[in-house]
């Protein structure tokens, strides 16, 4: 048998073999099945007990290791859990109910979604969330407002009036938290105001053009942001920075602020990063573990997650690839069974119960993150992403010798002066 009839065999073996899934499911069942079934899986304890009022009373509140500059975090949990998973969950539920089983399950997670939601800003509910007491609630106002700017036709426009005006009055509890860390922490207080700005309520403009003239002034080259004045080696370029900044920006850009201006320039650094992360996957499907918040799993790949949905893969990334590659990752990250409580509420830790990795700032909540994977579930079932066959990813073809893979360049961009773009609304 000829050498390069050898390669396709290897990596075929190597795709099932780092799967870590017996080669008669992944044939049985497509991989958006697989994704459907593992975010559904993470999603029903928060959204079914959410929906009943008893979110408060049933999640597990385990937290990382004490340390008294955190104190007790679990007045955050509940607000945590919930807007974290709908920031990860809403570009699935973007695509409606429809006929197909898979749009009946999707709209069994939308009212799922509204009635949890109803309860969350109720005050008069058992399950009402803490939207403004300690600085905690900013960041996870933040991605429950991202939830809504990335579908707004599901779960915005069709919210009941009291609902919209319940959800105003929580966020306007959320914005006066001003006392944060000068960091990726900017972007929430961005996101909180793109998301009035973007459904026609008086926005803190200045909020917003602050955050992204920081970041432009943050930014360190070849596709990556520092966490404030100082960069971190960790994933926050995926868990807030990138995709944030993309949607705020993309806000301002719609709204006609001459900030949208630089979409282009974020999108393409936002086109490198993900690059990055790809490259970042092993052969086996695994990748490194790195600084802060590691625990938030599937999270790290929201910026490549991000880059599918909107069908702006770099060009030397298949779609075929990554699909592979990410279905690789989620499966070993949330294959074991240990990921779980007895009651199905994720654990601390990536593979299994891994209390250590924790910070302290870390809860139960905090780890619903890992839903920002999953934001390629917003393609329809026929998009040539799903559609696509399976294909190596670039450490694949390496490592099996494959002799037409391109080396790896820098992103080259000239730096941006994000201050010398007029301001429309005030400086």
């Amino acid at each position: 048998m000829s050498f390069n009839k050898v390669i396709p065999i290897l990596v075929l073996t190597l795709l099932l073999l780092a799967s870590r899934v017996q080669a008669s499911t992944l044939l049985a069942k497509s991989d958006r099945s697989i994704w459907i079934d593992k975010l559904t899986q993470i999603a029903d304890p928060v959204l079914i007990s959410l929906s009943k009022a008893q979110l408060k009373k049933s999640i597990n509140k385990e937290q990382g290791k004490f340390n008294p500059e955190y104190g007790d975090r679990s007045e955050f949990v509940s607000l945590e859990a919930f807007a974290r998973l709908m920031a990860g969950m809403a570009p699935w539920l973007e695509l409606g109910p429809g006929e197909s089983s898979e749009g009946r399950v999707r709209e069994k997670y939308i009212k799922l979604f509204h009635q949890g939601l109803r309860n969350g800003v109720d005050p008069h509910s058992a399950d009402y969330m803490n939207f403004e007491q300690g600085n905690q609630p900013l960041v996870d106002a933040a991605y429950l407002a991202q939830a809504f700017i990335r579908a707004p036709e599901q779960l915005w426009y069709t919210l009941p009036e009291i609902d919209k005006k319940r959800v105003i009055a929580a966020f306007d509890k959320a914005r006066k938290i001003v006392d944060t860390p000068y960091s990726n922490w900017l972007l929430f207080g961005a996101t909180l105001e793109a998301f009035y700005l973007k459904f026609g309520y008086q926005s803190n403009i200045a909020r917003i053009e602050f955050a992204v003239r920081k970041h432009m002034d943050w930014y360190v080259g070849d596709g990556l942001y520092s966490d404030g004045e100082d960069y971190h080696w960790d994933y926050y370029n995926a868990f807030v920075i990138q995709p944030m900044l993309l949607d705020v920006v993309n806000v301002l850009n719609i709204a006609e602020h001459s900030l949208g201006l630089l979409y282009p320039v974020v999108l393409q650094r936002a086109q490198r990063y993900s690059a990055i992360l790809e490259r970042q996957i092993s052969s086996e499907g695994t990748y490194p573990i790195i600084g802060r918040s590691a625990i938030y799993r599937f999270g790290a790949f929201q910026t490549l997650a991000q880059m599918a949905l909107f069908k702006s893969l770099p060009e030397e990334l298949s779609q075929g690839q990554v699909r592979a590659a990410m279905t690789t990752v989620m499966l070993r990250l949330h294959e074991s069974s240990a990921n779980f409580d007895d009651n199905g509420w994720l654990k601390i830790g990536l593979v299994g119960h891994q209390p250590k990795l924790a910070e302290p700032y870390i809860t139960t909540g905090s780890l619903y993150m890992t839903s920002l994977g999953f934001l390629p579930l917003g393609l329809p079932a026929n998009d040539s992403f799903w559609t696509d066959a399976r294909k190596p990813w670039t450490m694949q073809k390496i490592w099996s010798g494959d002799q037409t893979v391109l080396r790896d360049k820098a992103l080259k961009q000239a730096p941006i002066e994000a201050t010398k773009i007029c301001c429309r609304y005030g400086r």
